[in-house]
């Protein structure tokens, strides 16, 4: 993975010429992705295929099982969805500031979506990270391993957000001045990001949460949870919260604590209600 990503960042520094004309910056950039990419496949077969490979791949090993298939693009629906519905939501978020607040309340809602980014990067890794390890141990019938891994990811993953919501609320001026020095921003936005990460503790618990239907070959589970937080809940928040009183741009940024709570909440008690129960000690395992 990290040769992967060296020789990908390799390339587009090596292949990046000085650019001067504006107009042009957009499709260069294009071009130099486009090709790093490109070389990165073809590197990544070439190990595949190589003498290092632990499993290499070959031709008489290189077709496709449907049912297999099939399988393996249902489980991953989960995080297509959760990327879509991500980008539906930003879209709704716009359009609702632009509306209430005008350019600098959507500039605050994009310099948010950059910090939320780089915060939960950890959680996601540590939640990605579990799967395999969930899953696998399930199919051996180690039930006491399945368990110690969920509540290992569920403690882990809330007590990051924790200190990540009490870092941001107590210095939220300097995550903001990480991506901007525009004086509107810097003066709307404190508030704007202490009201939008107040719940991301919460939040810790969707991400548990799916992360073991998704492990488990729960990926209905998982889809539903995805829309539940964002289409049911954060979509229709984010439009009927700022009619309500004087909260217009607050609304917005409330839609997601809100959501955080109840979609959080939803999410991993229905796992502690449909999967923990079949964790049954006496398993065949030899821990």
């Amino acid at each position: 993975m990290y040769g992967l990503s060296t020789n990908f960042c390799c390339c587009s520094i090596i292949k990046t010429p000085p650019i001067f004309d504006i107009h042009i910056v957009s499709n260069i950039g294009s071009i130099i992705y486009f090709f790093s990419a490109l070389l990165s496949a073809a590197w990544v077969m070439k190990f595949l295929t190589g003498k290092k490979a632990i499993l290499r791949l070959s031709k008489r090993a290189m077709h496709l099982e449907w049912k297999l298939v099939k399988e393996i693009i249902f489980l991953g629906t989960s995080g297509f969805v959760m990327s879509v519905t991500n980008g539906l939501v930003q879209i709704v978020c716009n359009a609702t500031l632009q509306r209430y607040g005008g350019d600098i309340y959507v500039g605050i809602m994009t310099v948010i979506n950059s910090v939320r980014e780089i915060v939960t990067m950890p959680v996601t890794g540590l939640t990605a990270a579990s799967q395999p390890v969930i899953g696998y141990n399930y199919g051996a019938g180690c039930y006491q391993r399945v368990k110690s891994a969920i509540r290992f990811t569920a403690v882990g993953c809330i007590v990051f957000t924790t200190v990540v919501w009490a870092v941001l609320f107590l210095e939220p001026r300097f995550f903001l001045q990480m991506f901007t020095k525009e004086p509107g921003i810097l003066q709307y936005g404190v508030s704007a990001m202490r009201i939008y990460f107040c719940g991301i503790f919460m939040m810790a618990l969707q991400f548990a949460g799916q992360s073991t239907a998704v492990a488990l070959n729960r990926a209905k589970q998982a889809v539903f949870f995805s829309l539940f937080r964002k289409v049911i809940i954060v979509i229709p928040l984010t439009m009927l919260l700022p009619m309500i009183g004087n909260l217009r741009t607050d609304g917005v940024f409330w839609a997601e604590p809100i959501s955080n709570v109840i979609g959080g909440t939803a999410c991993f008690v229905t796992m502690l209600l449909t999967i923990w129960p079949k964790l049954r000690e006496g398993s065949y395992c030899s821990q």
